[in-house]
């Protein structure tokens, strides 16, 4: 049953109406028609089974038939900060890093970017962004669609760390260490309920300079296996990771 989130502002008690992009999607793409069912999902989580009531020249109206229980959230609240990668590897991250669990998205101006985006040309991909994890969200059949940042630099990404209860980088020399910690080492301190942020490094990876940083604001260096990962992989590596433990394991 084909899944779309809904503003707030178009729900009515048992009734919803659907408009703009998701409207094109019902009325051209899947050529719905009345009596058909989707599923609408609210911003605050909550789901539910509708039925198409009336489809007008620029709204389809919908009303609840059931509202459902669902568990397809991760327990704990991962977000993936990634230097920007070159091409459209930041748009792979988005989408599978979205269908793997992740919660919220922060791109940030590593010392090794390649890519140099000005913040004009930044306000311009936002909306393409939100756009790509809405409909990965739709696809996986998630409750809440992931936030997406703006592209910040390394200092105001630690400034914005201060509050996760766990933070992690990805360090390719933590990886060449026999004695290094390894991701596995710190899942059984996670708490259901509790905030990760997991930072990984564009193509060149970080600097030793960053590495500083990261490791004085708190960031433990973590290891993604015995090989060396590449950008687009790493991230998709931990959620991978962590959704085996916290929802296959348990």
């Amino acid at each position: 049953m084909q899944r779309y989130f809904i503003n707030s502002d178009h729900w009515n008690d048992q009734n919803v109406q659907i408009v703009e992009d998701d409207y094109h999607h019902i009325v051209n793409v899947m050529r719905m028609s009345k009596e058909d069912k989707l599923i609408a999902n609210r911003d605050d989580g909550k789901s539910a089974i509708c039925e198409i009531d009336t489809i007008s020249e620029d709204v389809v109206e919908a009303k609840v038939i059931e509202w459902l229980e669902e568990t397809t959230e991760l327990p704990i609240a991962i977000t993936i900060a990634h230097g920007l990668p070159k091409g459209d590897k930041w748009e792979f991250i988005l989408q599978k890093g979205t269908e793997l669990g992740a919660s919220h998205f922060i791109p940030f101006q590593a010392e090794r970017s390649v890519v140099k985006w000005e913040p004009k040309k930044v306000q311009k991909k936002l909306p393409r962004w939100q756009k790509i994890v809405k409909e990965a969200s739709e696809q996986a059949h998630r409750t809440r669609i992931p936030a997406v940042d703006t592209v910040l630099s390394t200092s105001k990404l630690i400034s914005k760390s201060a509050n996760y209860d766990w933070k992690f980088f990805a360090y390719e020399e933590t990886t060449r260490g026999e004695s290094s910690q390894k991701l596995h080492d710190y899942l059984s301190q996670i708490k259901l309920g509790q905030s990760v942020i997991v930072c990984v490094g564009p193509e060149g990876g970080f600097t030793e300079k960053e590495a500083v940083e990261l490791r004085q604001a708190g960031f433990e260096s973590i290891r993604l296996g015995p090989r060396i990962l590449r950008t687009e992989t790493a991230p998709l590596y931990v959620l991978a990771n962590l959704s085996y433990y916290f929802e296959e394991m348990r």
